[in-house]
């Protein structure tokens, strides 16, 4: 870690935001050249192609110590895929996030999933969903940063020949090892760097992974889930914004009001 600090300083990034910054860095260029096997045909890195937005969001909201780190699994192919943001549904990002910067485009782009950026006219439900939340319960985002960071722990989009989104519980354990290994190390450095009290994993897949990072970086925070706010979930369309509130207090990250 020390030798870490040491290299942010030479280059300029010192400091935690910064610090941030150069770990989301190192984990693109660790999953940058990975290959996957059928039935992937395509891989989208948004940390490369949407970078601009990506660290416009962590130099906006990544400051301070949060109590609470929330983290998702990989980007949706109509919000982080589009913005770089996680759950980054565009108009939430746009209107509320404030966040709108250009975005390339991957270098191999599946025919039926375009990335538009900002100018992507789907709307991704899961991100509606959270950052809706939040911006009902706290009004405005400095407000929610104020004690809280959102974040996924992966930040590959996989696709099938359909154009089929392939989420990461459903690959190969093998090709996942280094994808997992890398992720997890940014994981631990987010954790060191943001002090949180409390890890909620937004769905049981993350909330697995911030039990190990928690572990590996000596962190005491408490670890919980949320429901996934995915209309694939029958639970989340009954009513997913109440559920996660009611999830949030009985942790004990919110205090009910």
């Amino acid at each position: 870690m020390q030798r870490r600090v040491a290299r942010w300083r030479r280059i300029g990034l010192a400091g935690p935001v910064n610090r941030l910054i150069e770990s989301s860095r190192e984990l693109a260029a660790a999953l940058r050249d990975l290959r996957f096997s059928a039935p992937v045909t395509h891989v989208y890195l948004p940390l490369d192609y949407a970078r601009r937005a990506h660290e416009h969001y962590l130099e906006r909201y990544g400051k301070g110590r949060k109590r609470v780190l929330l983290l998702g699994m990989n980007p949706g192919p109509f919000g982080m895929a589009q913005t770089g943001v996680p759950f980054g549904e565009v108009a939430a990002v746009k209107e509320w996030l404030r966040i709108e910067e250009p975005v390339d485009r991957p270098a191999v782009e599946h025919p039926k999933r375009p990335v538009e950026g900002f100018a992507c006219a789907r709307s991704e439900v899961s991100g509606r969903r959270l950052w809706g939340l939040f911006a009902e319960k706290f009004g405005t985002p400095e407000a929610f940063f104020a004690g809280h960071f959102v974040h996924n722990f992966c930040p590959l989009v996989w696709m099938g020949a359909s154009g089929a989104n392939l989420t990461p519980d459903k690959l190969p354990s093998g090709e996942m090892a280094p994808v997992e290994e890398a992720c997890l190390v940014h994981l631990t450095d987010m954790i060191r760097v943001l002090r949180p009290e409390f890890l909620v994993g937004v769905g049981g897949f993350a909330e697995v992974r911030l039990t190990r990072a928690a572990e590996a970086a000596g962190s005491k925070a408490k670890v919980g889930r949320v429901l996934h706010p995915s209309p694939a979930s029958p639970a989340a369309n009954r009513g997913w914004a109440a559920a996660a509130t009611r999830q949030l207090v009985d942790l004990g990250a919110w205090d009910g009001r």
